[in-house]
């Protein structure tokens, strides 16, 4: 029988973070540079969706699917090179593309996320079922690779092993791979496999084995070769086409491993992602995903800017400890400010509580108090001016919508973290999302705006798992920094579609 390990994740939403990297047969290679860069690519599909509402609501469905499976499931998880960045490209969905240590090299991607912790991809043969209309952009749609003849299986000895399968001991894993009784005890089994294991997402799952190969990163500035890289191999999965990039707090995620080779990238990263659009053709720059620090870099990237960055202390959470959970200790809108409940202030030993800051979320998702009492005075200030679109809201999943000719009067909103000056003001894009409804001989054209926050059900629901999420779509804008020695979590208001060349320059 297989052991099981349920990390809990949404498949990131057609809006979500895609990582691709490049496995390759070369030893570990890396300059002295202080820092890496490397791009994330838009990938959304012209072809996925029938409409903005159809996008939207496919969105909203996947983010409370994501966040709500979070409750479901209970699961664990010497150089001098300073920074690596890579361009993450704009739109919905952010892309990296990595290529396999074969002859010819195959490319795989992967998506982007911090709220699970194992770097994945499918592998010949690879059967996916309920997968129909994923994953159409033919970024993401090439023949899933084979292994390279130097890739090898991680053994049931091993704590890669452990960690994949909710860190069960070592002698349970050598018996579930049918290691004999008498090496158990000798404790020589290294001859045999981890077994498979089995990880459940908010809308699919899969199950795969564990691999070591080296994998390079070539579109890095500059470019990054590591050895003995851990990743999952899988062959079956249930609506999940695509693999996925896990930059959890987990011994298996990508920054955890790249620690081990050079600690200065694997102790801060940050990405800064371009404003979404629902418009594949009006994406054209790259946004950064940097790993590692440099203060020559923030020299080089602030002189012309008064950029602040807004810390908040990470807060440790026993039952997910791979998430990224902070404290929120309220929510402006306009000059009122709503207090945000008590269990979203800090995580309990069940590991209920918490806000969760998830690249792999679109929307916010927030606790039904919290959540009535921003809608209440979001509505009490903008439903007074517009008429309200309750049909969009039916059709997108979102609300309060509205109706409008010339958008005015839409309220300032700030999230209040704990912390002294841990406040961080939301672009108005990053909370209210306006479009072109109508115009199809049905219905006259008329402009429309919703608000981009979600109800994440009420406390009693939230039990065991995080009290809210905080979604990409509230983090356009910002470089997001992730800093793991100092355990925080920073915001800094950016313009990402340049600031890849400002780290490139020289």
């Amino acid at each position: 029988m297989l052991s099981s390990n349920f990390l809990s994740h949404n498949f990131m939403t057609t809006y979500s973070v895609l990582l691709c990297f490049i496995l390759c047969f070369s030893s570990l290679s890396v300059s002295t540079s202080e820092i890496l860069y490397l791009p994330l690519t838009h990938s959304l599909s012209n072809t996925q969706f029938t409409s903005t509402h159809h996008l939207l609501k496919s969105t909203s469905t996947r983010s409370a699917a994501r966040f709500h499976h979070h409750h479901r499931k209970r699961h664990l998880q010497n150089h001098h090179h300073r920074q690596v960045s890579l361009p993450l490209s704009p739109g919905s969905d952010y892309t990296l593309s990595f290529t396999l240590n074969t002859n010819p090299p195959q490319h795989v991607s992967l998506y982007l996320d911090t709220g699970s912790d194992l770097v994945w991809f499918p592998c010949h043969p690879f059967e996916c079922i309920l997968c129909e209309g994923k994953a159409e952009n033919t970024t993401i749609s090439t023949p899933p690779p084979k292994l390279s003849s130097a890739a090898k299986t991680v053994n049931c000895q091993s704590s890669a092993c452990s960690a994949a399968h909710s860190n069960l001991p070592t002698s349970d894993l050598c018996a579930i791979a049918n290691c004999p009784l008498e090496t158990i005890e000798t404790s020589d089994c290294q001859s045999f496999s981890c077994p498979s294991f089995y990880y459940a997402y908010g809308d699919g799952s899969l199950t795969g084995r564990l691999y070591h190969d080296s994998i390079t990163l070539p579109l890095a500035t500059p470019s990054l070769a590591l050895n003995n890289f851990t990743f999952g191999c899988a062959h079956r999965a249930l609506g999940e086409p695509v693999g996925v990039a896990g930059f959890g707090r987990g011994v298996l995620s990508l920054p955890a491993q790249l620690a081990l080779f050079a600690p200065q990238l694997g102790n801060r990263f940050s990405y800064c992602l371009v404003s979404h659009s629902f418009n594949s053709d009006r994406v054209r720059l790259p946004s950064p995903l940097i790993l590692g620090h440099s203060d020559e870099k923030d020299r080089r990237v602030n002189k012309d800017d008064n950029v602040q960055l807004v810390y908040t202390s990470m807060l440790d959470n026993p039952k997910h400890p791979y998430f990224y959970c902070v404290g929120l200790e309220g929510i402006s809108i306009g000059k009122m400010k709503i207090t945000a409940p008590e269990f979203l202030k800090r995580v309990d030993r069940e590991g209920s509580g918490g806000l969760v800051v998830d690249s792999g979320t679109t929307f916010t998702m927030l606790p039904a108090g919290l959540y009535n009492s921003v809608v209440a005075e979001f509505d009490d200030r903008v439903g007074r001016v517009y008429e309200r679109a309750t049909e969009i809201e039916d059709k997108t999943g979102l609300g309060p919508c509205y109706y409008y000719d010339t958008l005015v009067n839409i309220p300032s909103m700030v999230l209040h973290f704990i912390g002294n000056k841990s406040s961080v003001v939301l672009p108005r894009k990053n909370y209210f999302y306006d479009f072109l409804d109508g115009g199809d001989g049905v219905r006259r054209k008329r402009r429309v705006g919703c608000l981009m926050l979600m109800n994440g059900g009420d406390e009693a629901e939230l039990s065991g798992g995080p009290g809210a999420t905080l979604g990409n779509y509230q983090q356009q804008g910002f470089e997001v920094v992730y800093d793991l020695e100092k355990r925080r979590v920073g915001f800094a208001r950016r313009k990402c579609a340049s600031l890849w060349e400002s780290l490139n320059q020289g």
